[in-house]
């Protein structure tokens, strides 16, 4: 009897090794979770170089695990610098290759606008998640591309709107849904700064240039974030005092929103001067942001006190949530439908501004 069991348990162990051989192992045992998701930043100018890969060094969820550029020059600083395998560098050529590389789990697209599409698509096709900049993409019908790749692919794409994982904007849109002031009656909020350069893609229209995509998305989006509501109309001015830069985009656009409940949006943006702030008044008080989108903090009040939540660093929260969305397939916090009704209103408003009316949406 003792010897039949032996034979029963080994015979049975056999099947099971047969068996895992036959269909291989990979599909008969779970699949164990990342620890730490690889991240390939697409583009290796300012914003990946001095804020991203830092931030990648404080973060818990993800890691910088390869890059993607076009200068072999950078290639190899960086390669130094954060100590990459060669099979982890791409150039813009041999991206697609991408696709094979199991140490990279998503692509950080922080590319001009104009490049947004191709290389999300190129990502979702690689069957790598993306996390894309803002803005999303230069028209509506790009936005929708992107979301409809991704979702073919079964990949998560995320907007690089860092504001609202930030825990002081979060508070305040938390104000807006539970109606902790009431009812909001009018923002105001404007988003900008000086740029001295005189030949760079930002001044160029083609590119995905101007004031209304670098830093009017924030304004834009910070209205919609406060009220919790889409726009029905837009009203909207462009304006220079450097023509003979900003003759091809926006230099400063000043635009005012209409919403459901009654609530306006006086909002502006420039980069022609530093402008930084968010103001709410409802009904039975008010609060601000001041800086509302600052790298260095968030600092706010209401007539009730003070806003002061502090994270070591914005960057690293935010790649972290949306790294933890991906490991634990849950929804992330800015997803590409949010990016999409951005540029849905960004369109409105170039409208409104190049035929002087009031747009509706």
């Amino acid at each position: 009897m003792i010897q039949r069991r032996k034979f029963i348990k080994q015979a049975a162990i056999g099947t099971v090794v047969v068996g895992a051989a036959a269909i291989g192992i990979s599909q008969i045992l779970p699949k164990r979770k990342k620890e730490s998701l690889g991240v390939a930043l697409v583009g290796l100018g300012y914003y990946s170089t001095d804020i991203l890969a830092p931030a990648l060094q404080l973060t818990e969820h993800c890691h910088l695990a390869g890059i993607v550029t076009g200068s072999p020059e950078k290639a190899e600083r960086w390669k130094r610098k954060h100590n990459l395998p060669d099979k982890n560098i791409y150039d813009y050529r041999n991206f697609d290759r991408i696709a094979d590389n199991p140490d990279i789990d998503v692509v950080y697209v922080v590319l001009p606008p104009v490049l947004h599409k191709e290389f999300t698509i190129r990502a979702a096709n690689a069957g790598k998640h993306v996390w894309c900049e803002k803005p999303m993409a230069m028209t509506a019908a790009e936005c929708e591309a992107m979301i409809k790749a991704c979702a073919d692919n079964k990949v998560k794409l995320t907007i690089g709107y860092r504001m609202q994982h930030e825990p002081n904007t979060q508070e305040i849109i938390g104000y807006g849904r539970n109606k902790t002031f009431g009812k909001i009656k009018m923002i105001s909020v404007a988003a900008g700064y000086f740029d001295p350069r005189t030949d760079h893609w930002k001044q160029n229209r083609a590119m995905g240039g101007g004031a209304m995509y670098d830093m009017g998305v924030y304004s834009l989006n910070a209205a919609r974030y406060v009220t919790g509501e889409e726009p029905l109309a837009v009203l909207a001015q462009e304006k220079t005092t450097r023509p003979e830069i900003y003759s091809d985009v926006d230099e400063t656009t000043i635009f005012q929103l209409e919403f459901p409940s009654g609530a306006l949006a006086n909002c502006a943006t420039s980069l022609g001067m530093s402008m930084n702030y968010l103001y709410v008044t409802a009904e039975q008080g008010w609060y601000r942001l001041d800086p509302f989108q600052a790298y260095s903090g968030i600092q706010g009040e209401s007539n009730r006190g003070k806003l002061s939540l502090k994270i070591p660093n914005q960057q690293a929260k935010q790649m972290d949530d949306d790294a933890l969305a991906i490991v634990n397939n849950t929804a992330v916090i800015v997803p590409g439908e949010e990016g999409l009704r951005d540029i849905r209103v960004v369109e409105a408003i170039q409208l409104s501004a190049r035929e002087g009316r009031r747009v509706t949406l």
